[in-house]
Formats: C-alpha cells, sequence, structure tokens
C-alpha cells in the first residue's frame, strides 16, 4: 500500500491513463477535425487539400507532433493545417468560413453522439463485479474521447492566428480589419504561444469546455430515463 501512494506510482499511472485512454481519442479527433476542414472545401469548390491527400481520416496525414503533444498534456492543441485555396472557391469569403467551422463543429459533433452511450453505460443497473470493469473501461474510454474531441473544438475557436476561429472571424470583418490582422499576423501568434505556455488561458479554456460538456449532459437527460424505462 505503501508503494502504490508514491509519487512515482501516480505519475505512472497518468502516463498509462494517458496512453490508453487520451492518445487514440486525440488521433482520432485531430483526423476527423482535418477531414472536415478538406471534406468541406471540396464540396465548396476547392480541391487542394484532396489532392495533396488529406481528404482522409489517417491520422498520420494530419498529425502535427508538437500539436499533438500539447493535446496530449493540456487538452488543448492543434494539427498541420490543411491547405486550402480560396480562388477556387465558388464564394472564397464564405467558403473559407464554412471549411474553417467545418473542424470544431465535427468535433462537437461527435462528442454530442458519443455523450449518449455514455449516458447509457452510467444508466445501466450493475450486476457484478466483471461487469463492472468491463463498463467501466469503456466509460473511461467515452469519458476523454468526449473531453479531447470539446477540448479541440474549443481551443480551435479561438479567433487568433492560424486558428480556424481566426479564419472566421476575418470572414466578417472589413477589408482594412483584415489587412491589418494580416501584416500583424506572426506578432500575434507570438503573443498567443506565449499566453499558452504561461497557463494564462487554462482557466478559461477549461471552463469552457466544462460548460460544453455539461450542456451535452443536459442534453441527453432522456437518455437514464429512457434507459430506466428499459430495464425498470
Amino acid at each position: 500500500m505503501l508503494f502504490q501512494n508514491t509519487g512515482l506510482t501516480r505519475a505512472m499511472y497518468q502516463f498509462f491513463q494517458t496512453l490508453i485512454y487520451v492518445a487514440p481519442a486525440t488521433l482520432f479527433a485531430v483526423s476527423l477535425h482535418e477531414f472536415a476542414h478538406a471534406w468541406v472545401a471540396r464540396l465548396c469548390g476547392d480541391d487542394t487539400a484532396d489532392s495533396k491527400g488529406r481528404l482522409t481520416l489517417n491520422p498520420f496525414s494530419h498529425v502535427d507532433p508538437f500539436g499533438a503533444i500539447l493535446l496530449l498534456l493540456t487538452g488543448f492543441g492543434w494539427a498541420k493545417p490543411v491547405p486550402i485555396n480560396p480562388n477556387r472557391m465558388r464564394n472564397p469569403r464564405t467558403g473559407v468560413i464554412w471549411t474553417s467551422l467545418a473542424g470544431p463543429a465535427s468535433n462537437l459533433l461527435i462528442a454530442f453522439v458519443m455523450m449518449i452511450p455514455f449516458r447509457i453505460l452510467e444508466s445501466i443497473p450493475i450486476s457484478s463485479e466483471a461487469m463492472y470493469n468491463t463498463l467501466s473501461i469503456i466509460y473511461s474510454i467515452l469519458y476523454f474521447f468526449i473531453l479531447v474531441n470539446i477540448g479541440l473544438a474549443v481551443f480551435n475557436l479561438i479567433p487568433i492566428p492560424p486558428l480556424d476561429g481566426s479564419n472566421i472571424l476575418l470572414g466578417f470583418l472589413p477589408y482594412k480589419a483584415i489587412y491589418w490582422v494580416q501584416q500583424h499576423r506572426q506578432v500575434i501568434s507570438f503573443v498567443f504561444l506565449i499566453l499558452i505556455f504561461s497557463d494564462f488561458l487554462d482557466t478559461p479554456l477549461s471552463y469552457l469546455q466544462q460548460l460544453i460538456f455539461k450542456g451535452f449532459m443536459f442534453l441527453t437527460n432522456w437518455v437514464p430515463l429512457m434507459v430506466s424505462g428499459l430495464t425498470g
């Protein structure tokens, strides 16, 4: 018992927890996010991402090592940007907005969909220890899957270059403001990185992540009632 309570053992447990639960969720969330960008860009008339092999769910086509490590450690991160050419879109301004929005939207959508089996599992009556152990593992997988997808969406909706939120915001700004942002893009991105590594954004981002999680819980309150009716 003394050995089990050491800091080293807790650190090892957290590491393996991350490896087993968070890493697969991260790979899927990043792949879905970038696939959605490429897919919507294709719908808008731009096949640049498709021609470069980015219209795929293969995680190795999308993962940015640094962004993936940050996502694993903090719950917030990014992938390799999907290349797009607004000039090839039927309507460049709205095309960029929809393409940028597609990534975060896909993560929020899959997180909400996975909330349904998550709520089902927490409502199922436990009849044995083996059943409890099995369902606990599946429950944890779904829990981290939902959190990672919400975290990726929230982070990328920040309206600061090079994140998706900046492209969405620029789509609604006058051209003079867009030009100013483009001229100062590197400075803005550098300041943003400082904010990330100073943990300044951790609290507001975590708050938004939990707020969305609780919102999805509220929207699926019908699931436990349904399970109770079926098992009761």
